[in-house]
């Protein structure tokens, strides 16, 4: 059974890795574009089903199909990834000394001699962010340069030291609930 990866995401990959999961990497090219009339968890699961779905189309015979996406919500703001350092500071700013939640979806396609079974699956986690000072900010943003990641930050590395709670699991917080993965892949004999 191929197991593949519908994301570039380097924390992903290292959590397939540290799961021991036997994978491949094929970045979806879906353009996370969904109906605007769903509430944020719905186009949450829209957009890691449109991943998932993008690569199983592209693909045949026995295989299993994992995406995912990853939300940071302020109260009704969502934040994405930051283009700019003046736009991840504002992003910052905005969260510092406020509690947050991190919404991950994921959707597993999984094809076994001819059948088909999906999971589309939210999991939230609620942060609780410590007060920052303007230039501990600015000093984050120059040091880690965290373009890559919902919020502007990523809670594994330095960004870890203003985290001052976290209600959920690390993993969804991290922006993939690998227990899951392996729980789903588990259940279907594909491990």
């Amino acid at each position: 059974m191929k197991i593949i990866l519908a994301s570039t995401s380097p924390r992903r990959k290292d959590m397939m890795d540290l799961a021991k999961i036997n994978y491949e990497v094929m970045p979806s090219d879906f353009d996370e574009i969904v109906d605007s009339n769903l509430n944020k968890e719905e186009q949450s699961k829209e957009i890691a089903y449109g991943k998932a779905k993008d690569i199983f189309e592209q693909t045949q015979g026995d295989r299993t199909i994992i995406g995912a996406d990853t939300l940071v919500i302020l109260g009704e703001k969502q934040f994405g990834k930051a283009k700019t350092k003046e736009e991840a500071i504002q992003m910052l700013k905005e969260l510092q000394g406020k509690t947050h939640f991190i919404y991950t979806s994921l959707a597993i396609l999984i094809e076994n001699q001819g059948k088909y079974k999906e999971y589309k699956e939210l999991h939230k986690v609620k942060i609780f962010v410590k007060e920052m000072t303007d230039e501990e900010i600015e000093n984050y943003v120059d040091s880690e340069k965290p373009f890559y990641c919902a919020g502007a930050y990523a809670i594994q590395g330095f960004f870890t030291v203003f985290i001052d709670k976290i209600e959920g699991d690390y993993p969804t917080a991290l922006g993939f609930p690998i227990h899951r993965v392996y729980s789903i892949l588990k259940e279907n004999k594909i491990l």
